[in-house]
């Protein structure tokens, strides 16, 4: 059973996936809140969807209906709106993953705070946060959690085939080696599957 997740998030949560749902608009749950989902801690700093970046103004216009305030900021690879002063972001085009018919295919079903919804695979997520990393933003708190409390659902090789081209990624598998999150072994056994 997952850690307790605060009410005002679970609210939001279920506003978005319901107006997204209802509008029309193929998304995944992401972030935090997909690692939750599948057992680990719960997060409160905003909900994270996933859409393609062809549907992002039908998935605005989904959550307007809804009553949420929307915007586009500088960044281009996403979009946000609030639901009762909660974030909740609209990713496009997250570092490392097309979001396609083939990612949601690849995405499961769950439910979560009582509604289906497709959840981001959790290398997908770690992926994408990894490959967000930069001088500027530099959080390993939240991934080293996920990968703490959900090491044997994640394939290792995979991340770190995925995300090697980044240094901090590379950090960040030498953390969870020091850590004993991960052994060489897992990683190599990963590989060779």
């Amino acid at each position: 059973m997952p850690a307790t997740q605060s009410d005002d998030i679970l609210e939001a949560l279920k506003h978005g996936a319901a107006a997204l749902r209802d509008g029309g608009v193929d998304f995944a749950l992401s972030g935090g809140l997909a690692a939750w989902a599948r057992g680990g801690p719960p997060t409160e700093h905003d909900i994270d969807f996933v859409v393609k970046p062809s549907d992002t103004e039908s998935a605005l216009a989904a959550l307007r209906k809804a009553g949420m305030r929307t915007e586009y900021p500088p960044e281009g690879w996403l979009a946000k709106a609030w639901w009762d002063g909660v974030l909740i972001d609209v990713i496009n085009t997250p570092m490392g993953i097309d979001i396609d018919d083939e990612f949601f295919e690849r995405c499961e079903e769950l439910s979560v705070a009582a509604i289906r919804m497709r959840v981001m695979p959790l290398v997908d997520v770690l992926v994408g946060k990894l490959l967000a990393m930069s001088e500027h933003n530099l959080d390993f708190g939240p991934p080293l959690e996920w990968a703490r409390a959900l090491r044997e659902q994640i394939n290792w090789g995979e991340v770190v085939e995925r995300s090697c081209a980044s240094p901090f990624a590379r950090a960040f598998i030498a953390l969870l080696l020091e850590l004993d999150v991960v052994t060489r072994e897992q990683l190599a056994a990963c590989r060779d599957a």
